[in-house]
């Protein structure tokens, strides 16, 4: 199974030019790189209100380039009285899955 819905990485490549996805891609690649990192230390820490804030985040962005299963973690760690510590593994593998798969729709479509 796929860490980015196939369909909405078609959608946007079938709406956008290169030009202009490429760096959606790039910004999607740098806020989920930061926002899970955000989640991580906050997890770590056990500072519930700044890791309930970086899931929130997380989940919008997850949820905008169809990372379905990162969308779900963090929606589950954003719930009222969630352990953040007891998701940060599974927060982590997630994102570094979506991560990938981004950098890999960047390598495509650098090559042509």
């Amino acid at each position: 199974m796929s860490a980015l819905d196939p369909q909405t990485i078609a959608q946007l490549s079938a709406t956008l030019p290169r030009s202009e996805l490429v760096p959606i891609l790039r910004a999607f690649l740098d806020d989920l790189t930061r926002l899970a990192r955000d989640f991580d230390a906050a997890a770590a820490a056990a500072r519930e209100e700044p890791a309930r804030r970086a899931a929130h985040a997380l989940a919008g962005t997850a949820a905008g380039i169809g990372a379905m299963r990162l969308e779900a973690v963090a929606r589950r760690a954003m719930a009222p009285g969630a352990e953040a510590p007891a998701l940060a593994l599974e927060m982590r593998a997630e994102a570094e899955a979506a991560l990938a798969e981004i950098a890999a729709t960047l390598d495509r479509l650098a090559q042509g």
